[in-house]
C-alpha cells in the first residue's frame, strides 16, 4: 500500500471518529442518562418513535436542564408535555410557524413573546365533567 493510500485511509478514519456523533443512530430512552431522563420525562412514551435527528436536538436540551432555575425547569416541562401531546401535523405546523416566527424582527418577537407568557400565567377554565358549569375552573 503506498503512502498516498495510507494516508488517505487515516484521513478517512479520523474523519469518521470525528463526525461520529452526527451519525449516530437513534437512542433508546433506557440509554439516556437519569439527568436526560428527568429532563426529557414528559417525552418517555414516545420516546423511541422519535426520529433521530429530532432525539438529538432534545438531547441537547437536556445538557442546559441543570442550569436552569426551578421555574425555567418547569416551564420547559409543561412545555415539553404539550409537545407530546401533539399529532405529527400539529408539530409540523409548530416547526413552520417557529420558522416563520424567527424571521420577525426582534422588538416584534419579544413583544409578542410577552404576550404569550401573561396567557400562559392564566389558566384556561375548563368545562366540567358533567357538562354542568360550577363557574370554578378545574386545575
Amino acid at each position: 500500500m503506498s503512502n498516498i493510500s495510507l494516508l488517505r485511509l487515516s484521513a478517512l478514519c479520523i474523519f469518521a471518529l470525528l463526525y461520529q456523533p452526527a451519525l449516530a443512530a437513534p437512542q433508546p430512552w433506557v440509554k439516556l442518562t437519569p439527568l436526560q431522563q428527568e429532563a426529557l420525562a414528559p417525552l418517555s412514551n414516545d420516546w423511541d418513535a422519535i426520529p433521530e435527528k429530532q432525539q438529538q436536538h432534545f438531547i441537547k436540551l437536556a445538557k442546559r436542564y441543570p442550569k436552569l432555575t426551578e421555574a425555567q425547569k418547569q416551564r420547559m416541562n409543561v412545555r415539553l408535555k404539550r409537545w407530546s401531546k401533539l399529532t405529527p401535523e400539529q408539530r409540523t405546523q409548530a416547526r413552520d410557524k417557529f420558522r416563520a416566527f424567527s424571521k420577525v424582527p426582534m422588538k416584534q418577537r419579544e413583544q409578542v413573546k410577552e404576550m404569550i407568557d401573561l396567557q400562559e400565567e392564566v389558566p384556561i377554565p375548563q368545562p366540567a365533567a358533567s357538562g354542568v358549569s360550577t363557574g370554578k375552573p378545574t386545575p
